[in-house]
């Protein structure tokens, strides 16, 4: 990974596109066609396939007939809840995400490097500060959210909805980022999810080389609600 090439990549174009909105980033954004439905943005899409394996363990395949549809980063934060006393462990009540298009990041390498950007881009994305990837030239291609019966949403605009439910789950890699300047409790599981009812337009989906979100083992010191900031690949298929 540590090819001068990409280095150059994540440095200069990566925090450019986040921060710095240039006459030549937005003329490179356009490259790819924004629409699924285009040549050029499917031409891009066939070229992946979400990373399953944490080295000891895997996700299920993706379904036969699927096809990718759409790959994001996602920036939120994991949400839990300590009710229970100090010795009990915190439980998960949903996650809050913005999802940024992955697909202009990635058009402009060959798939071994673009893939190597994927799996690189959480990390740094968990540094960086939420407010600014929001105003920044990044593409928002949706956004996740757990709906009012608890269930995980992935509203993707005119692309799609998903309302998922868990189908896989194996824990992060270990050497995976711990959170914000690699300081955390770790990254949280990578999930396989599969569509339920009131979904269209997306049938599954992966989150995947996970960057922090994981809670403490326990609620000392903790009360009542809080946050775990997180960032996350999401690969989401038709």
């Amino acid at each position: 990974m540590a090819c001068s090439r990409l280095q150059f990549f994540l440095t200069s174009f990566v925090l450019c596109l986040a921060f710095v909105a240039s006459t030549e980033a937005r003329r490179s954004r356009r490259t790819i066609p924004s629409s699924p439905e285009s040549g050029g943005y499917n031409k891009v899409l066939s070229e992946y396939t979400p990373p399953l394996s944490n080295g000891s363990s895997s996700l299920p395949s993706p379904t036969s007939g699927t096809r990718l549809k759409a790959i994001a980063l996602g920036r939120g934060t994991q949400n839990y809840s300590c009710n229970a006393g100090s010795e009990a462990a915190p439980v998960a009540i949903g996650a809050v995400a913005v999802l940024f298009d992955a697909t202009p990041l990635i058009s402009m390498l060959p798939e071994s490097e673009g893939m190597l950007v994927l799996d690189l881009l959480p990390d740094y994305l968990i540094d960086f500060n939420f407010g600014a990837l929001e105003n920044s030239t990044l593409d928002v291609i949706g956004h996740h959210y757990f709906n009012s019966l608890g269930q995980p949403t992935f509203n993707l605009g005119t692309l799609g909805l998903l309302v998922g439910k868990k189908v896989g789950d194996i824990a992060a890699p270990p050497n995976s980022c711990k959170g914000p300047l690699n300081q955390g409790d770790g990254a949280v599981d990578w999930l396989n999810l599969a569509s339920t009812n009131g979904s269209w337009g997306v049938c599954e989906a992966y989150r995947v080389e996970t960057a922090g979100g994981k809670a403490p083992a326990t609620c000392a010191g903790i009360s009542g609600l809080f946050e775990v900031q997180y960032a996350a690949q999401y690969w989401f298929l038709e």
